[in-house]
């Protein structure tokens, strides 16, 4: 006989295990699907997220920050160093520590919170007296479980290419990338997009010549173009080369080298050889084998679940979120979401607003922004104000050796309300929290500039950027 829960939540990635947290803190009896092993063979929560995505390739990100400072910055700060060595395995084992210890922590929650981990891989097998049959396959043998209302929560994964095939050896995708044995001399990226900008820095400051292939005819066309024009200077002058408008052709693996044939922006034929390869062209939705048949129930043309503005799909009780829905494949988008189903199904009523989700760029220095471009808000018609300040500016930033890029704030030019704020500059995902709570609360560019800022900080230049809006920014 199967198991009867009150929620089940398919996939424990930031937005499923987040959704099973809350549904069991507001006193739902709660089962949670998962079937993610680790390297070791070991099942483990968290997902994509954080078993081979955001987590470990920050930690990556911040070790090789810290070698690249070392071999060329610290002298400024008037420190000698000698020789400096990397030791790649014991790079990557640190990350991997960082990775047990997160997802033993989930492990940990689902315990407190009295969360039934249901091991395997579930799909539906069909519905009877108001619940729906989910069937979980695992290595213990197959069960079911049932539920009247079911979050699914199954995330994504990277996007393949035709002719190119992936073996994370090699040819790689964001799970390779993060696991290589060896820097290599030349390595190739195939898109320029957030995963692709932030493994080929990694990969750069750690030794490897990377060359980036994007096909679009724009670098970063979701930030606002000052950011990406900013962005484009930086990131070249570090030693990122990068080709736009890029037609990608054959991939052939040799014995020795890899071999992608291209057609660049003008329409000539080129090629070049790496030793390694990063396929980093977006992520599709994991909604196959989940059966959804057996329940009535169809994906779209690119594999999200239909939902409305609750996550309600179009069956009664099913909730999807995440990756496997519209909107931005952000984690944080996700948990938002996990939250708010949660309290929907205990009779609350919770709201997201999706234009205060705000979006990182983990390099350096970072990229983060929220709300809209002044280029978008200028298409609609919308008359407004912009305010930019450097970090060049800020003696906070210039003590820390790292005064590149600005913040901008854009405001309506009749209200003075926030209506995007966009950073590039060190601790930029820190910054735009600020940012988001301003939009938020519906806040002007006035509001900000009236709080008090700790001095010397980096938030300084979110002060006076909106100070500039209005043309008072007070240190330039």
């Amino acid at each position: 006989m199967a198991e009867r829960f009150d929620v089940i939540v398919i996939g424990a990635g930031p937005g499923g295990y987040i959704a099973a947290i809350r549904a069991a803190q507001l006193g739902m009896k709660v089962a949670c699907v998962e079937k993610w092993k680790n390297p070791k063979g070991e099942l483990a929560l968290g997902g994509t997220c954080l078993n081979v995505g955001c987590i470990p390739s920050k930690a990556l990100l911040a070790s090789s920050e810290e070698f690249d400072k070392i071999r060329h910055h610290v002298s400024e700060h008037g420190i000698s160093v000698g020789s400096v060595k990397l030791d790649l395995g014991k790079m990557i084992a640190r990350k991997e520590g960082i990775v047990s210890k997160m997802t033993k922590g989930i492990e940990f929650l689902f315990r407190k919170n009295k969360i039934t981990w249901l091991k395997g891989h579930g799909r539906f097998v069909g519905q009877a007296d108001g619940q729906y049959q989910v069937e979980v396959a695992g290595d213990a043998g197959t069960s079911v479980a049932e539920a009247a209302r079911i979050i699914i929560a199954t995330g994504s994964k990277a996007r393949h290419l035709p002719g190119i095939p992936v073996d994370n050896q090699r040819i790689c995708d964001n799970e390779g990338a993060l696991s290589l044995g060896e820097v290599p001399k030349r390595l190739g990226i195939i898109g320029s997009g957030v995963i692709g900008l932030e493994l080929g820095s990694v990969w750069r400051r750690l030794g490897a010549q990377v060359t980036i292939l994007e096909a679009l005819p724009a670098f970063l066309g979701a930030c606002d173009e000052s950011v990406a024009k900013e962005a484009w200077k930086l990131f070249t002058k570090q030693g990122l080369a990068i080709e736009l408008g890029v037609r990608i052709g054959e991939v052939k693996a040799g014995a020795k080298d890899i071999v992608i044939s291209y057609t660049d922006a003008k329409g000539a034929a080129q090629s070049q050889s790496f030793d390694r390869v990063i396929v980093s062209v977006g992520r599709v939705p994991n909604t196959e084998n989940l059966n959804l048949e057996a329940i009535g129930l169809n994906v779209d043309e690119r594999g999200f679940i239909p939902v409305d503005g609750h996550c309600a799909t179009a069956k009664p009780g099913i909730y999807a979120i995440g990756d496997v829905v519209r909107g931005p494949m952000l984690a944080h988008k996700a948990e938002d979401e996990g939250v708010a189903v949660a309290e929907i199904l205990a009779g609350q009523k919770p709201h997201i607003d999706y234009n205060c989700v705000p979006w990182v760029i983990y390099t350096a220095p970072e990229i983060a922004w929220v709300g809209k471009t002044e280029q978008a808000l200028k298409a609609e018609g919308r008359a407004v104000r912009c305010g930019q300040f450097p970090f060049m500016a800020n003696g906070r930033a210039l003590g820390m050796d790292e005064a590149d890029g600005f913040v901008k704030v854009i405001v309506d030019a009749a209200t003075d309300e926030v209506l995007g704020v966009h950073i590039i500059g060190s601790g930029a995902s820190d910054l735009i929290a600020e940012a988001v709570m301003a939009m938020e609360f519906k806040a002007s560019a006035e509001d900000i500039a009236r709080i008090c800022h700790a001095h010397p900080s980096l938030s300084e230049v979110v002060r006076e950027a909106a100070l500039a809006s209005d043309k008072r920014a007070l240190n330039m």
